[in-house]
């Protein structure tokens, strides 16, 4: 077995750090102004500041329009001003919050996809190094019960029929048929 040798995995995690990295600023330099306000927005209003700045004004609010407060006149003494305000604002924040959180899904699709393609192209490196494991097993003539089961994944693997199948357990209730039970437990 070849051992890698001093830092080529230091190397290789440094270089995946810095492919990440660069990417992220890129990706930050290409959103469009709206994105960054709203992005803005929401990180502001989903810390606990907003809330107690929040706070701070509907108390302020309140107090002087009960006229608790002598010196400043009531300007809001039914709060009509004050639930519409709110309304206004609820709804601005929740089109923020709505607006990143789309951004935050299109992102992490890319990361699944990403995932996705990694693992389909593991998955084929994984079963050609079989291949070749069992080519040099016959070769040397090794028997064993090991050396029976690696046909069994020496087979390439289809996403298509991965998914398919994903979908028939799906539709069943999320349950495999007794009859294959054992044939999933092997994989």
């Amino acid at each position: 077995m070849v051992e890698p040798g001093p830092g080529q995995i230091q190397d290789v995690i440094d270089r995946n750090i810095a492919a990440m990295v660069e990417r992220r600023r890129r990706d930050e330099q290409q959103k469009s102004r709206e994105d960054r306000i709203a992005q803005a927005v929401s990180s502001f209003a989903g810390r606990m500041r907003f809330v107690y700045l929040q706070l701070v004004i509907v108390a302020l609010w309140v107090t002087v329009n009960l006229g608790w407060i002598g010196f400043i006149p009531r300007f809001d003494p039914s709060f009509v001003i004050l639930a519409t305000v709110s309304s206004v604002e609820a709804l601005f924040l929740g089109a923020f919050i709505l607006i990143r959180q789309n951004r935050m899904a299109a992102l992490a699709d890319q990361r699944a996809d990403l995932d996705l393609h990694i693992n389909l192209l593991t998955e084929h490196e994984l079963t050609q190094l079989l291949a070749l494991v069992a080519d040099i097993a016959e070769k040397l003539n090794v028997k064993g019960e090991a050396v029976a089961s690696v046909d069994e994944f020496k087979r390439n693997v289809h996403p298509d029929e991965v998914l398919q199948r994903m979908d028939e357990v799906g539709e069943a209730g999320g349950t495999v048929p007794p009859d294959e039970e054992a044939d999933s437990s092997r994989a």
